[in-house]
């Protein structure tokens, strides 16, 4: 299997036909996003998308899947964490997303609650979380580490996700965790030729292979305008065939688009 075909993607939606739509195309882990605490105040002004998603629609979502893991990014860590993550597991969920923690204690805590009963996907998405990561690798229990490029650009201060993606900092957190053996993704990817975005989607499919993550969110324009108008199985079978060539880009190619990128994303 190549790198494009093993590249794992997400898909966060309660709509049961997308659900079954995007498992026949292809896509590895479909799911709810449940949280709730905090996520409204932190990004208040921002078009950003606030899940409206229930706890009790798991099942539905469930049957429509035959081979995409069900997904499920929680809440926070909070003081009914545990009661929520066992009450997930025995909904079937088979992979878990922590958002929001800030120090290794609070990493360490998801992973007891999960007990090895289902995977441990970690959120990093603050800045107090980015300034403790090598403490955070050494977790025994990690599935995956993803950064959350819109709040960690936040909690830095930045001026975008874009920007974020093009530092240096990026570089730092994925030598870190791709060291330790941890399988490492970021943000969210677009359509392959989409050219309505303010970023050219291929730049960002470029950022994948030099940063030697993995795996990716299928973002909300990914799926826009309709999504029953898209042939998902041939969009996705694009992003994986374009992923092929960029892996197999010489470095040289990878470091000019990277340069490209990060230039453009001074402007945005």
């Amino acid at each position: 299997m190549s790198y494009g075909d093993n590249f794992i993607l997400t898909l966060f939606t309660n709509d049961a036909e997308l659900a079954r739509r995007a498992d026949e195309a292809g896509i590895n882990r479909i799911g709810l996003d449940l949280e709730r605490i905090g996520k409204a105040e932190r990004q208040p002004y921002l078009n950003t998308w606030i899940s409206d998603h229930e706890e009790h629609q798991l099942p539905e979502l469930r049957q429509s899947l035959k081979k995409a893991q069900l997904f499920v990014r929680t809440n926070p860590i909070h003081s009914r964490s545990q009661e929520e993550i066992d009450r997930l597991i025995q909904g079937g969920v088979e992979v878990l997303m922590l958002p929001m923690f800030k120090t290794t204690q609070e990493a360490g805590m998801f992973i007891e609650f999960v007990a090895g009963r289902a995977e441990v996907s970690l959120l990093l998405e603050t800045a107090a979380a980015a300034a403790c990561i090598k403490e955070i690798v050494k977790l025994q229990g990690i599935d995956e580490i993803h950064i959350g490029l819109n709040d960690l650009y936040l909690s830095l201060g930045l001026k975008s996700h874009f920007e974020l993606l093009g530092s240096g900092l990026m570089d730092f957190l994925s030598e870190v965790v791709v060291e330790a053996g941890i399988p490492f993704g970021f943000g969210g990817i677009g359509r392959a030729g989409d050219e309505s975005l303010p970023m050219p989607p291929d730049m960002v499919y470029a950022q994948y292979p030099r940063l030697k993550a993995d795996r990716a969110l299928v973002s909300r324009v990914f799926l826009t305008p309709d999504y029953t108008k898209l042939d998902l199985k041939y969009e996705v079978e694009s992003f994986r065939h374009r992923m092929n060539e960029w892996y197999n880009s010489p470095d040289s190619e990878l470091i000019r688009v990277h340069n490209t990128f990060a230039e453009i994303a001074k402007k945005l």
